[in-house]
């Protein structure tokens, strides 16, 4: 990979092995990078679709791509998929859908200027491609999230939910992707007690019923899960949330089981991931509980941040964590995002007689920031909004590095051939 320059050479401090895109000059409209979504086009060709702009949540933000036609050495010049148009109307967040058709949608949040949550208050505008993606047309569709009693009481004021890994198949063969729910502070009003404090939330589900169908946005057809709102959460344990109901459960790390069941990590201010399973493709789910490394194994710990997961092709699974509960150089607790770093791996197998369906192998040291700042957000996060490829035998994570540089590092299997599962 030929040696560039963004800043310093500061973008290299994660060792990776590409770079699809780095800010041009501190302080620019490019200057913050998340939710990261490569994926290969139907055409063969890799494509990264992110949200850009000066800072997170900024007033400029939009949704843009580039591709790759050799296999992530270099990068086109960004595409544009949608900008904001009006003052607080920004789109951002977005997250693809591949029909087996050929067509390529992005669904984002298009904040419309008022809601109870802030800017990610909002339905999920659809724009779609039908030429591998150098184009994207407008639909005139946007998706409204299911009301439930978490939202506010007025059905015209959006809820807020936010999709942050790309969509998978569920054992029916149906493209079907989670969501973090926020509830509105006309239910839930936010505590107030500074950093250890967060708004109520909740994990849900969108399944897409007929995507390989090609339909015009109009006619796309989305079962909402679980059957039941409500069941997915997780009390925070900090007083007095947790005694008025509160949960803090967010960022569904989704995958399916070898078994045809669905299994599925997430984010918490515990101090650990936790987890549920369900055993009808969504419909219910059991009572969450903390991950494990093995049935009557260690915590697997992590602040509040994400924690990717993915079905290798191999039939291992692979999960991204931070490998501490919060209490780390500096960090407060598991409520403090600057406990986001470092990061690291761990390999999952299949164990199907186990409470716990998914067993965990030792941990294994990704990269690290060493808690170094760089431009104007002086960000040292590693907060992976990050997605997986594999073809011809290369595996391949992609990131943003403190939410600033687009990158992808190599996951040889040479890198996790090491890392043992325990068995039964």
């Amino acid at each position: 990979m030929p040696k560039q320059n963004c800043y310093t050479d500061e973008w290299m401090r994660t060792t990776p092995d590409y770079s699809i895109y780095l800010p041009k000059n501190p302080g620019e409209r490019d200057e913050y990078a998340d939710h990261i979504h490569v994926f290969f086009t139907p055409g063969g060709d890799l494509m990264c679709m992110w949200t850009q702009g000066s800072y997170e949540s900024s007033p400029d933000l939009r949704v843009v791509c580039s591709r790759s036609k050799d296999g992530g050495q270099t990068w086109s010049s960004i595409i544009a998929i949608d900008e904001p148009k009006y003052k607080n109307m920004t789109p951002s967040l977005g997250f693809p859908l591949v029909s087996r058709t050929g067509r390529i949608y992005c669904l984002y949040n298009q904040h419309l200027g008022y809601g109870s949550g802030g800017l990610y208050s909002s339905p999920l505008r659809v724009k779609y491609s039908d030429d591998d993606g150098h184009t994207w047309i407008s639909s005139g569709v946007d998706i409204k999230w299911r009301h439930t009693r978490f939202d506010h009481p007025d059905p015209k004021v959006h809820p807020t939910g936010v999709v942050w890994q790309q969509p998978i198949r569920d054992a029916k063969d149906r493209m079907i992707v989670g969501f973090t729910r926020w509830s509105s502070p006309m239910v839930f009003p936010r505590p107030i007690g500074g950093n250890r404090n967060h708004g109520d939330s909740g994990i849900e589900f969108m399944r897409f019923d007929n995507i390989d169908e090609g339909p015009h946005p109009k006619d796309l057809k989305i079962t909402w899960l679980p059957d039941e709102v409500g069941t997915i959460r997780v009390s925070p344990n900090i007083e007095p949330e947790h005694s008025r109901g509160y949960s803090l459960a967010q960022e569904p790390g989704l995958t399916l089981l070898p078994d045809g069941r669905l299994f599925t990590t997430m984010r918490t201010v515990t101090g650990y991931i936790w987890y549920t399973v369900s055993d009808d493709h969504g419909h219910s789910w059991r009572p969450t509980k903390p991950l494990l490394y093995r049935d009557n194994g260690p915590k697997v710990e992590h602040p509040k941040s994400p924690e990717p997961l993915y079905r290798l092709s191999d039939g291992r699974y692979l999960l991204v964590y931070h490998n501490h509960s919060g209490y780390r150089d500096g960090a407060t607790g598991p409520w403090d995002m600057d406990g986001r770093r470092p990061m690291y791996i761990t390999v999952g197998e299949f164990r199907p007689n186990a409470q716990q369906p998914l067993w965990f192998s030792e941990p294994k040291f990704l990269f690290d920031t060493q808690k170094v700042v760089c431009g104007v957000t002086k960000l040292w996060w590693l907060a992976m909004y990050a997605s997986l490829t594999e073809k011809n035998g290369e595996r391949t994570f992609w990131y943003a590095d403190r939410k600033q540089f687009v990158l992808g590092k190599k996951i040889p299997d040479s890198m996790i051939a090491d890392m043992t599962v325990p068995q039964p």
